[in-house]
C-alpha cells in the first residue's frame, strides 16, 4: 500500500512567529498562553507569551487575546470533482476549508465517474497534487458505480492510495455483500464507512417523519431506518471482526446501537455532524431547502443524543460531510431539491456558539473531536509540540461574523447556517507546515 496518503498543491514552507495567543491541545495538555514559532513549516518553540524572537524574514502575528488550536480535520466531504465541478471543486473545496481552519480532508467517492477504479484515483489525486491547497485524501467506493452489487477491485485502490471505502450517498442495502467487503478487507486494509439507510423505510421521505413533517404534509424519513442498519452492520462487523465506521449519525436508536456494540467488542466507530448537532426538525418548517439533508435534521430528543454520544466518546468524532450544490438545484420545491448542506467555513463557530459559548460541551472536547476524524483512516492526528509539522489555526472567539454575509470560499451557497451569527472567525490556518489562509489580511484588505 502507497505511503503517500494526502494530496496537495505545493506552498513554501511557512516561517512564522505567533505571539501571545492562548494555546490550546488537549493531547498535548497546553492550555495556556505561549508563543509559537515555525521554522521550515515546523514547531521549532514554544515559549512563554513575548519570550520567543524570529530572525529576519519572519512573519510575526500579534495574538494576544486570541486562541491556537491544533488545525482541524474532516473526514466526510463532498468535494465534487470528478464530473461536478459545477457544484465545487477541489480548488474551492479545499479554499473553503482553509478558510474553516482545517488542515486534512476526506473526500467521498459518489461522484461523476464515481472513485471504483485505479485511473479514476490516480487521476483526482494527480488534480488534488495541483489544486488541493489543504492536504485531502480519498475513500474509494465499496462497489461498483455505487450500484451494490459488485465489489470495487479494493485492494488495487488501496494500493493506489484510496485511505478507506464507503459507498456513502447510497447505503450498502445487502447484508451479503457487505459481509463480502468486509472479508475482502482483510485483503485490502483500510476502514470501511457507511451511510446507513433502509430504502425501504425511508421510501419518498425528504424530511424526518415526526410532528413537523405530519404538520407540513410532507413524506417522513423515520429514525428507524437509520438505527436498524447500524445494529445490523455492527453485528455484522463483530461477526466478522472487521473496522466499520458510520457516517453522519443522527438518531438517539443509532447513537444506542453504537454503544451497544462497542460494549460488546464491535470494532465501530461514529461520527456527529454539526447541524446535527445544533439543529432539529424545527428548522424546517419554513421549508427552506437549505435544510435539506440525508439524514434529516431530527426532533430534539435525538440531537441531545448525539451531544451526548459525542460528549461520552461513542461517537469519536465531529464531521461536516459538506456537501455543495448549484443555486438553481437548491431553489426548487422542497421535495424536489438535493439532500445536502455546506458547511467547512461553519463547522468550528457553529458548534462553539451552539454548545460550547453555553456551557454544554468544553471546548477542549470539541478540539479533540474535530482533529481527530483522520485517525480513523490511519492518518497523523494534528499536535501542537516541538518538532511536529505545523498543523494550527488561530481563531478570535470574541469576534462574531455573520455567515454568509460576504459570500463564501466555496463554490456554493446552500448553507444551513446562512445569516446565522456566530463567535469564532477563523483568523489563520497552518496546514501541512504552510499558510494556506490568512483571514486577517482579507479584513484589513
Amino acid at each position: 500500500m502507497t505511503h503517500m496518503k494526502l494530496f496537495q498543491k505545493s506552498y513554501p514552507e511557512a516561517e512564522l512567529l505567533i505571539r501571545q495567543a492562548h494555546v490550546l491541545d488537549p493531547r498535548t495538555g497546553i492550555d495556556a498562553p505561549h508563543d509559537i514559532l515555525i521554522r521550515e513549516g515546523q514547531i521549532a518553540e514554544i515559549g512563554a507569551p513575548g519570550s520567543l524572537s524570529a530572525a529576519s524574514g519572519t512573519a510575526t502575528v500579534e495574538a494576544a487575546g486570541k486562541h491556537v488550536f491544533p488545525a482541524f480535520v474532516d473526514p466526510h466531504v463532498h468535494l465534487r470533482s470528478p464530473g461536478q465541478e459545477y457544484k465545487e471543486n477541489l480548488d474551492t473545496g479545499t479554499a473553503s476549508a482553509a478558510a474553516g481552519g482545517f488542515c486534512q480532508l476526506i473526500a467521498m467517492p459518489n461522484t461523476s465517474p464515481v472513485i471504483d477504479s485505479v485511473t479514476v484515483l490516480r487521476s483526482l489525486t494527480t488534480v488534488a497534487g495541483q489544486q488541493a491547497r489543504v492536504p485531502t485524501g480519498f475513500l474509494a467506493s465499496i462497489t461498483i458505480a455505487l450500484g451494490g452489487t459488485d465489489l470495487s477491485p479494493m485492494a488495487a485502490l488501496a494500493d493506489a492510495g484510496a485511505l478507506g471505502f464507503t459507498d456513502d450517498g447510497k447505503p450498502v442495502t445487502s447484508a451479503g455483500m457487505l459481509r463480502k467487503a468486509l472479508q475482502y478487507q482483510r485483503l485490502a486494509g483500510g476502514v470501511i464507512a457507511l451511510h446507513e439507510e433502509d430504502p425501504a423505510l425511508s421510501g419518498v421521505g425528504v424530511m424526518h417523519e415526526g410532528a413537523v413533517s405530519a404538520r407540513l404534509g410532507v413524506a417522513g424519513i423515520p429514525s428507524l431506518s437509520e438505527s436498524t442498519m447500524v445494529a445490523r452492520d455492527s453485528a455484522i462487523a463483530k461477526y466478522e471482526d472487521a473496522r466499520v465506521h458510520f457516517q453522519h449519525l443522527s438518531a438517539i436508536e443509532s447513537v444506542q446501537a453504537l454503544a451497544y456494540w462497542r460494549e460488546q467488542g464491535a470494532r465501530v466507530s461514529g461520527e456527529a455532524t454539526p447541524h446535527h448537532l445544533t439543529l432539529t426538525e424545527e428548522a424546517v418548517r419554513t421549508l427552506d431547502t437549505r435544510f435539506k439533508m440525508n439524514p434529516p435534521l431530527r426532533n430534539e430528543a435525538d440531537r441531545q443524543a448525539v451531544i451526548d454520544g459525542l460528549r461520552s466518546g461513542v461517537i469519536e468524532c465531529i464531521a461536516t460531510d459538506h456537501a455543495p450544490h448549484a443555486r438553481y438545484e437548491k431553489e426548487m420545491p422542497f421535495e424536489q431539491a438535493p439532500m445536502g448542506t455546506t458547511g467547512l467555513e461553519t463547522s468550528f463557530a457553529a458548534v462553539y456558539t451552539e454548545l460550547v459559548k453555553p456551557g454544554v460541551l468544553p471546548l477542549d472536547l470539541v478540539i479533540e473531536r474535530m482533529t481527530a476524524g483522520g485517525a480513523l483512516y490511519g492518518l497523523p492526528i494534528p499536535k501542537i509540540e516541538v518538532g511536529a509539522q505545523a498543523n494550527v489555526v488561530l481563531v478570535d472567539l470574541d469576534s462574531t461574523w455573520r455567515v454568509g454575509e460576504h459570500g463564501y470560499a466555496s463554490r456554493s451557497e446552500n448553507c444551513c447556517f446562512d445569516g446565522r451569527t456566530f463567535n469564532g472567525v477563523v483568523e489563520l490556518t497552518v496546514a501541512a507546515g504552510a499558510v494556506v489562509y490568512e483571514g486577517f489580511k482579507e479584513k484589513n484588505a
